[in-house]
């Protein structure tokens, strides 16, 4: 017995695969949350190391949302632990009664010996901790704080006369090769 070809369907087409939306380039660790720009302007900065930062949920949130600032923090040394004061997280837009303060004092998580060799060498005359940036490795927020050693007014402006003089070669090479 012959089909019948009155009642044609279609050939089961797979549905088009749709993109998966990017994630935020903050959140997914492609861009710093917060980088202090200044730091290098005033210090010299020398040893770098990464450490964890305890935070709360909403301050997490925050700081995805690119509400953290890095300008006038600083780190302090204090019965073997290390802490970051003055660093400003903004409150988290939907947050409740519970959102958390601005400019907490929050712990950073080292190991111990990064914190008995940052001791050793802040005890220095005029050595600091300076948060550099603030990002995320892993889905967990970390600060990369510096040892640095403060500028004078004459160590500015020679670092200010580098950079303009970098500037005006990367212009000059531009007009070259444009020309």
């Amino acid at each position: 017995m012959a089909r019948s070809m009155s009642n044609t369907t279609a050939a089961h087409q797979p549905k088009p695969v749709v993109k998966e939306k990017d994630r935020d380039p903050v959140a997914a660790g492609k861009r710093d949350a917060a980088f202090n720009r200044s730091a290098s302007f005033n210090y010299f900065l020398t040893d770098k190391f990464e450490a964890g930062v305890a935070l709360r949920g909403t301050e997490v949130k925050s700081i995805r949302e690119g509400k953290a600032n890095l300008k006038d923090a600083y780190g302090l040394l204090k019965d073997g632990e290390c802490f970051l004061l003055n660093a400003h997280i903004g409150p988290f837009s939907h947050g409740n009664a519970m959102n958390h303060d601005s400019l907490r004092t929050r712990k950073l998580l080292l190991h111990k010996s990064e914190v008995r060799k940052l001791e050793g060498m802040t005890k220095q005359k005029g050595f600091t901790l300076i948060p550099t940036r603030l990002y995320f490795r892993n889905g967990r927020v970390k600060c990369e704080i510096a040892l640095a050693k403060g500028k004078q007014e004459w160590d500015k402006r020679a670092t200010e006369r580098k950079r303009e003089a970098d500037s005006e070669a990367k212009a000059a090479v531009a007009r070259s090769q444009r020309g």
